[in-house]
Protein backbone atom coordinates (compact mmCIF):
# COMPACT_ATOMS: atom_id res chain seq x y z
CA UNK A 1 0.00 0.00 0.00
CA UNK A 2 1.88 3.00 -1.29
CA UNK A 3 0.29 6.36 -0.60
CA UNK A 4 0.93 8.69 -3.52
CA UNK A 5 -1.13 11.62 -2.50
CA UNK A 6 -2.37 12.38 1.01
CA UNK A 7 -4.31 15.42 2.18
CA UNK A 8 -6.44 16.28 5.16
CA UNK A 9 -8.96 18.86 6.19
CA UNK A 10 -10.08 19.74 9.72
CA UNK A 11 -13.49 21.34 9.71
CA UNK A 12 -16.43 22.05 12.02
CA UNK A 13 -19.05 19.32 11.85
CA UNK A 14 -21.90 21.49 10.57
CA UNK A 15 -24.14 20.96 7.57
CA UNK A 16 -22.95 24.33 6.24
CA UNK A 17 -19.55 22.72 5.61
CA UNK A 18 -20.79 19.82 3.47
CA UNK A 19 -19.90 21.70 0.28
CA UNK A 20 -16.31 22.20 1.48
CA UNK A 21 -16.02 18.49 2.28
CA UNK A 22 -17.39 17.57 -1.15
CA UNK A 23 -14.87 19.94 -2.77
CA UNK A 24 -12.04 18.33 -0.78
CA UNK A 25 -13.02 14.87 -2.03
CA UNK A 26 -13.68 16.08 -5.57
CA UNK A 27 -10.09 17.38 -5.77
CA UNK A 28 -8.83 13.80 -5.47
CA UNK A 29 -11.29 12.47 -8.02
CA UNK A 30 -10.49 15.22 -10.55
CA UNK A 31 -6.79 14.36 -10.41
CA UNK A 32 -7.59 10.75 -11.22
CA UNK A 33 -10.23 11.63 -13.84
CA UNK A 34 -12.73 9.22 -12.31
CA UNK A 35 -15.86 8.14 -14.10
CA UNK A 36 -19.07 10.07 -13.41
CA UNK A 37 -20.44 6.92 -11.70
CA UNK A 38 -17.55 6.81 -9.19
CA UNK A 39 -17.83 10.54 -8.55
CA UNK A 40 -21.56 10.27 -7.91
CA UNK A 41 -21.10 7.27 -5.61
CA UNK A 42 -18.46 9.11 -3.60
CA UNK A 43 -20.65 12.21 -3.35
CA UNK A 44 -23.46 10.11 -1.84
CA UNK A 45 -21.00 8.40 0.53
CA UNK A 46 -19.46 11.66 1.71
CA UNK A 47 -22.84 13.33 2.14
CA UNK A 48 -24.20 10.43 4.19
CA UNK A 49 -21.18 10.08 6.49
CA UNK A 50 -20.54 13.79 7.03
CA UNK A 51 -24.23 14.57 7.57
CA UNK A 52 -24.48 11.85 10.21
CA UNK A 53 -21.44 13.23 12.03
CA UNK A 54 -22.77 16.80 11.82
CA UNK A 55 -26.23 15.80 13.05
CA UNK A 56 -25.40 13.24 15.76
CA UNK A 57 -21.76 13.07 16.87
CA UNK A 58 -21.73 16.07 19.19
CA UNK A 59 -25.35 16.37 20.31
CA UNK A 60 -26.25 20.06 20.60
CA UNK A 61 -22.58 21.10 20.54
CA UNK A 62 -20.41 21.62 17.48
CA UNK A 63 -17.21 19.66 17.20
CA UNK A 64 -14.54 19.09 14.62
CA UNK A 65 -14.12 16.42 11.97
CA UNK A 66 -10.80 15.50 10.46
CA UNK A 67 -11.08 14.04 6.99
CA UNK A 68 -8.03 12.45 5.50
CA UNK A 69 -7.89 11.30 1.90
CA UNK A 70 -5.22 9.42 0.01
CA UNK A 71 -4.69 7.76 -3.33
CA UNK A 72 -2.99 4.39 -3.00
CA UNK A 73 -1.70 1.48 -5.08
CA UNK A 74 -0.62 3.67 -7.98
CA UNK A 75 -3.78 5.74 -7.52
CA UNK A 76 -6.06 2.76 -8.12
CA UNK A 77 -7.63 3.10 -4.65
CA UNK A 78 -9.06 6.11 -2.88
CA UNK A 79 -9.00 5.87 0.92
CA UNK A 80 -11.03 8.31 2.96
CA UNK A 81 -11.03 8.54 6.77
CA UNK A 82 -13.57 10.45 8.83
CA UNK A 83 -12.39 11.11 12.39
CA UNK A 84 -14.35 12.82 15.15
CA UNK A 85 -14.32 13.01 18.94
CA UNK A 86 -18.08 12.70 19.26
CA UNK A 87 -20.17 10.04 20.94
CA UNK A 88 -18.74 6.58 20.18
CA UNK A 89 -20.88 5.14 17.40
CA UNK A 90 -20.25 2.29 14.98
CA UNK A 91 -22.65 2.71 12.04
CA UNK A 92 -21.60 -0.69 10.69
CA UNK A 93 -23.40 -2.40 13.56
CA UNK A 94 -26.75 -1.06 12.39
CA UNK A 95 -29.10 -3.82 11.21
CA UNK A 96 -29.59 -4.02 7.46
CA UNK A 97 -32.82 -2.26 6.44
CA UNK A 98 -35.61 -4.33 4.95
CA UNK A 99 -35.54 -3.03 1.40
CA UNK A 100 -38.33 -5.37 0.33
CA UNK A 101 -40.98 -3.31 2.14
CA UNK A 102 -42.47 -0.10 0.84
CA UNK A 103 -41.15 3.26 2.00
CA UNK A 104 -44.27 3.83 4.15
CA UNK A 105 -43.79 0.55 6.01
CA UNK A 106 -40.02 0.72 6.49
CA UNK A 107 -38.60 1.89 9.82
CA UNK A 108 -36.64 5.13 9.73
CA UNK A 109 -32.85 4.90 9.61
CA UNK A 110 -30.24 2.53 8.30
CA UNK A 111 -30.77 3.11 4.59
CA UNK A 112 -27.95 5.66 4.28
CA UNK A 113 -25.22 3.44 5.71
CA UNK A 114 -26.65 0.55 3.63
CA UNK A 115 -26.10 2.67 0.48
CA UNK A 116 -22.62 3.62 1.66
CA UNK A 117 -21.68 -0.06 2.13
CA UNK A 118 -22.97 -0.88 -1.36
CA UNK A 119 -21.04 2.01 -2.93
CA UNK A 120 -17.55 1.29 -1.56
CA UNK A 121 -15.15 -1.62 -1.76
CA UNK A 122 -14.22 -1.66 1.91
CA UNK A 123 -15.46 0.08 5.04
CA UNK A 124 -14.27 -0.21 8.63
CA UNK A 125 -14.85 1.46 11.97
CA UNK A 126 -12.69 1.75 15.05
CA UNK A 127 -12.79 3.78 18.22
CA UNK A 128 -9.31 4.77 19.42
CA UNK A 129 -8.15 7.36 21.93
CA UNK A 130 -11.67 8.79 22.26
CA UNK A 131 -12.03 9.12 18.53
CA UNK A 132 -14.45 7.57 16.02
CA UNK A 133 -12.60 6.55 12.85
CA UNK A 134 -14.63 5.46 9.83
CA UNK A 135 -12.48 4.44 6.86
CA UNK A 136 -13.76 3.74 3.40
CA UNK A 137 -11.87 2.47 0.37
CA UNK A 138 -13.08 2.83 -3.20
CA UNK A 139 -11.31 1.25 -6.16
CA UNK A 140 -11.20 3.94 -8.82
Amino acid sequence: MVSQNKKKIVIEATLDNLGKVNDFVEDFLKEKECSPKVRMQMEVVVEEIFTNIANYAYGDDVGQVTIEGSLEDDAAKFRLKFMDHGVPYNPLKQPEPDITTGADERTVGGLGIFLVKKSVDDISYQHEDGQNILTIVKVI
